[in-house]
């Protein structure tokens, strides 16, 4: 599904998650995604541990108070609830395989994709759940 945001036209991803708690994973998830070159996923922070598998461009990764250059063959490690994002700094399109510790995942941005939009996704639930805050994320 591609994701563009309202508030933000450099947050513009497409993503899909193959495998989660709903398709029959017991501990473990995955998600794909590409970001055209100038494009970042956002600022958000995961319930559970990620490892970043760079397939394909270079991108410049931010986990914590830390930013890199990350490109085609290297693999990022995101600890659970650390804030991070991803931005492509190549002339291609980026290519990204996550692998999440956990088969359903809770994924909370620091700004919705539209006013007023959700901010918290659920990756694995029984059916699709994207929510707003009832207060936003202090940045």
């Amino acid at each position: 599904m591609d994701v563009e945001s309202a508030l933000d036209p450099s947050r513009r991803v497409r993503v899909g998650f193959p495998h989660h708690s709903q398709v029959g994973n017991a501990s473990t998830a995955t998600v794909y995604f590409e970001l055209e070159p100038g494009m970042r996923v956002g600022l958000h922070r995961d319930s559970s541990e990620e490892l970043l598998l760079i397939l394909e461009g270079e991108g410049e990764a931010t986990i914590g108070e830390e930013t890199a250059v990350a490109q085609a063959g290297a693999v990022l490690t995101v600890p659970a609830m650390e804030p991070h994002d991803i931005r492509n700094i190549g002339a291609g399109k980026l290519r990204v395989l996550g692998f999440f510790s956990a088969s359903t995942v809770v994924a909370t941005f620091d700004e919705p994709v539209a006013p007023g939009g959700p901010q918290v996704f659920v990756i694995g639930a029984p059916i699709e759940i994207a929510a707003p805050l009832e207060e936003p994320v202090a940045a």
